[in-house]
């Protein structure tokens, strides 16, 4: 069930809010059983096998984090807690990677050594990545003592709240269930209000704007799959409108899922914060899939950085500094485990040689920002630094390059659009599109491209606008911008709010024609 559907925005979203609030005026237990009752609805919905399949690795998550709080309370025991949270991670890794890798490890197998592995057929369980990295969070929580306590009712609540079930935030059970103890069972007005207006951005967002442009992108990559050369400008619109494409998606789908969550009073962490105006890429990656990065650095890089930097202290070696570090220290304790994170990144969304490239090209950029962090030269006059515009469009143009790969099907299809992109495969005005060239077509993908990117760049994103009403976890309250010159108006639930936050429904709900997945929901 896709939140831009009929059948959720009409039918099951308004019986689980009703449904809800009813409850809990009876018993808090009730609305919260509720909930846990129509989120497994939710995504059984899509595949009933879907719920038999992710339902046994549910139940071995449960039974080895009620085995860490028993031996994590014994310090004699911590021998055992540490095998038990080894296992579970173990566990948790093998159980993602037959499902989602197994054929791509055999397809590695067959090109590397020649080996004559036959792919099977596996069914992929929805949202398996998220649900997975947030089990083996909670897990590490668990070991770590940072859970104390908690009950079945509450594990599974944690787990498949619907709104973040499929596509995240990925979070944390600290900072959710008490969220879910101090539930509301009366209906706010002014909350409502904000969450319904939160949902409709973020529908908005997806069906007219990341779906408006996708019929302009997938030609492309359609012809660069089957050997079509890709020509200049063409291939600019196929990297730039997909990466404007995914980047609506994606934050659509992340304000609808606040938006859902706000409803029952609960706010999830905010998961995008218009990336595309980060001036580099190190705080690009902290405001593109917030919740993921947190996880990548929490689990992985963080474990890495440590382990290596107390290896060099132990062999009496030089450590990174905050600026001029020797190069030694510099690629053991920084590159490397930035790397290795990238790489996982890339695997994480998807198994594939692109998405390894993917991965290990924005571990390249990051390294290139961190080294230009360490060694850059002093500025010439005191105060005097660099224009954030150059940053911004440096930043921008990584970032597309790096999204062909993303959205390749494959490493050739992606040299393909990239050839394009430097003018290897010539310069033609017109587009071919079901056997018919056409010069429209290119034209109105590039002037789609402007205006997505105007928006992206110089208006205030959905929290901003909605932040003193505190729609996210970890968003802090400030003034929004327009266009960089100065405070915009907040929201308030007020008749002009009303009507504008009506008319981009009604022209989302216009758009709803057919099927269109988010594009995260594949991950």
């Amino acid at each position: 069930m896709l939140f831009n559907s009929y059948t959720f925005i009409f039918v099951f979203l308004p019986m689980t809010v009703a449904g809800f609030f009813a409850l809990s005026r009876v018993s808090r237990i009730w609305g919260l059983d509720w909930l846990i009752s129509t989120s497994i609805f939710f995504y059984a919905w899509w595949n009933p096998i879907n719920v038999l399949i992710i339902a046994p690795s549910i139940f071995v998550n449960y039974v080895l984090a009620r085995l860490l709080l028993r031996f994590c309370e014994d310090e004699k025991s911590r021998i055992a807690a540490n095998a038990i949270a080894i296992l579970g991670v173990a566990f948790n890794v093998m159980f993602l990677a037959y499902f989602k890798y197994i054929n791509f490890l055999g397809t590695v197998a067959n090109d590397i050594i020649g080996t004559d592995f036959v792919l099977i057929n596996v069914i992929l369980p929805l949202g398996i990545s998220f649900i997975t990295f947030q089990k083996i969070a909670f897990l590490v929580d668990v070991a770590g003592g940072r859970i104390k306590s908690f009950t079945l009712r509450e594990y599974l609540l944690f787990v498949l709240f619907f709104p973040q079930l499929i596509a995240g935030p990925i979070v944390h059970f600290r900072e959710m269930m008490p969220q879910f103890k101090e539930i509301e069972s009366r209906l706010d007005g002014t909350r409502f209000a904000a969450a319904l207006t939160l949902f409709c951005f973020g529908l908005f967002k997806k069906s007219v704007l990341a779906d408006g442009i996708a019929e302009y992108i997938s030609p492309a990559y359609t012809s660069a799959a089957t050997g079509v050369p890709i020509a200049l400008l063409y291939a600019w619109l196929a990297a730039v409108g997909f990466t404007l494409q995914i980047y609506f998606d994606f934050s659509g789908y992340s304000d609808m899922a606040c938006g859902i969550a706000l409803f029952f009073g609960v706010r999830l962490p905010m998961n995008f914060n218009s990336p595309l105006k980060a001036s580099n890429l190190i705080v690009y990656s902290l405001r593109w899939h917030i919740s993921l990065t947190r996880s990548l650095t929490a689990y992985i890089y963080n474990p890495n950085a440590l382990a290596l930097s107390r290896r060099r202290v132990a062999k009496a070696r030089t450590m990174l500094r905050t600026h001029g570090s020797k190069l030694g220290a510099f690629f053991h304790v920084l590159a490397w485990p930035t790397l290795a994170t990238m790489l996982v990144s890339g695997i994480w969304h998807g198994a594939g040689y692109t998405f390894v490239v993917w991965g290990l090209l924005h571990g390249i950029y990051l390294v290139i920002n961190h080294a230009w962090r360490q060694y850059r030269p002093p500025p010439v006059k005191a105060g005097i630094t660099s224009s954030p515009y150059g940053g911004v469009a440096l930043t921008f143009l990584a970032v597309v390059v790096a999204m062909v790969f993303f959205r390749a099907p494959d490493l050739a299809s992606a040299a393909n659009v990239l050839q394009g992109m430097v003018g290897v495969n010539g310069i033609d005005f017109f587009v071919s599109r079901n056997g018919a060239t056409s010069f429209g077509m290119l034209a109105r993908g590039l002037a789609y491209c402007v205006a997505l990117l105007s928006i992206a760049l110089f208006l205030p994103n959905s929290l901003e606008v909605l932040s003193k009403h505190e729609p996210a976890l970890h968003f802090s309250t400030r003034s929004p911008q327009v266009a960089g010159f100065g405070p915009a108006l907040y929201w308030h639930p007020t008749l002009p709010w009303m009507i504008f936050t009506a008319l981009l429904a009604g022209l989302s709900i216009m758009r709803l024609t057919g099927k269109s997945e988010f594009l995260y929901w594949q991950f």
